[in-house]
């Protein structure tokens, strides 16, 4: 082998090493800059899954205050019910003592106030008034309506 193919050789031999060794750094400087996205993105995720976590507890605190509140409520819807019960049992009693009490539970509701509890099935807040404004005036107390 002559000189000048030995020099060629080392000069192709360094070529590659050179090229090899810049192929090397710009992998390493692309890997560098995915694992700089990495942490950034695993800081990000971090902070979100904070804020759900922070989110997620201030809504089981709502949602046990409503669990609350209902029991409250249904408990209170016992009570009544019980107390409507009683004064049902009450007034039941108080007719069968009383013939003149159980005389007028007996008769039918005068017109005027059976026409208060008469209503069409209103669909809307328009159909309500325009039965409202159908009705007619209503009359004092001590007046009779004209019939």
């Amino acid at each position: 082998m002559t000189t000048l193919r030995q020099a060629l050789y080392g000069m192709t031999l360094l070529g590659a090493l050179a090229l090899l060794i810049w192929g090397q750094e710009q992998r390493i400087a692309v890997a560098d800059k995915n694992a700089e996205l990495a942490t950034k993105d695993a800081r990000t995720a971090r902070e979100e899954a904070g804020r759900n976590l922070a989110t997620a507890n201030a809504l089981r605190t709502i949602l046990q205050r409503e669990r609350d509140a209902q029991a409250a409520l249904r408990t209170q819807q016992d009570l009544l019910r019980q107390g409507l019960a009683k004064r049902e049992r009450m007034i039941e009693a108080l007719k069968l003592e009383n013939a003149e009490l159980q005389e007028w539970a007996a008769q039918p509701l005068p017109d005027v106030a059976r026409r208060l509890r008469e209503r069409p099935a209103l669909t809307g807040a328009d159909a309500y008034r325009q039965w409202l404004s159908g009705r007619g005036a209503l009359h004092p107390a001590g007046d009779q309506p004209a019939q």
